[in-house]
């Protein structure tokens, strides 16, 4: 059974980490003393769903969650220094702090590591998230206790809900561009001004003319792309953030 620990410590606990190719321990009273902290935790680095959606949502909105009092947030998994540092660049996850468990130390006593042997892993753990202010754990989201990796709780926008119910989440813009582009520049610097983020695709780098055409039916640069929607060119862009800063 998977214990709900809200109101208690969390377990006092040291990590083993890397930092400039050196051993360096970091305690749990470094990480969550006279600090609001999330935590989330899952079963392994470079796993499909850690990879493709846990952890890259938390690093998005860890922005927001630090404009609503938020100190750090902090992703644990039972897997050594080396595999989740390599994990972090991989992912470009530079707004989240990455703790190698390795030996299961805090997962077992948060009462949430448990065996995955079927997979081959071994102990793992289980997949939760938590709200921790000053070292008591105020907010538990445990998945539910069924076969699987059940992921229905401890994502990112569940806990911003619960931390700021109302607080708007960013916008996902891509913006295709080509190198030496006058209009894909004009373009990032309005998205720049307005605080925006964005990912940038580069032509013949990230993506050919071929694929530009057939996910917009352009062929030419900038296009951008905002929450699934089309938008169009630097023109169609800079109507759109005077209608949404409006808004």
């Amino acid at each position: 059974m998977l214990e709900n620990r809200q109101g208690q410590n969390i377990p006092a606990t040291t990590f083993r980490t890397r930092r400039n190719h050196e051993w360096c321990d970091v305690t749990t009273d470094e990480l969550f003393r006279g600090k609001t902290v999330i935590v989330f935790s899952l079963p392994g680095a470079f796993t499909p769903t850690c990879s493709s959606t846990h952890v890259p949502r938390y690093n998005q909105l860890t922005p927001v969650f630090k404009k609503h009092g938020v100190d750090d947030v902090i992703c644990i998994s039972v897997n050594d220094a080396f595999v989740m540092n390599e994990w972090q660049k991989e992912q470009n996850a530079d707004n989240i702090t990455f703790m190698p468990d390795g030996n299961g130390d805090f997962s077992r006593g948060m009462g949430m590591l448990v065996p995955k042997n079927e997979l081959g892993f071994g102990e793992r753990s289980w997949r939760y998230s938590m709200l921790v202010r000053d070292a008591i754990i105020e907010k538990m989201f445990i998945e539910p206790n069924k076969p699987g990796d059940p992921f229905e709780v401890s994502d990112a926008d569940t806990m911003l809900a619960h931390i700021a119910p109302n607080a708007a989440r960013p916008l996902d813009v891509s913006i295709f561009t080509r190198q030496g582009c006058e209009y894909c520049v004009r373009a990032k610097g309005m998205l720049n001004d307005a605080d925006i983020q964005y990912e940038e695709l580069i032509l013949n780098r990230d993506y050919t003319e071929a694929s530009l055409r057939a996910v917009s039916g352009r062929s030419t640069v900038p296009q951008v792309f905002i929450n699934g929607v089309h938008i169009g060119g630097s023109e169609a862009l800079e109507q759109y953030l005077t209608e949404y800063q409006a808004a």
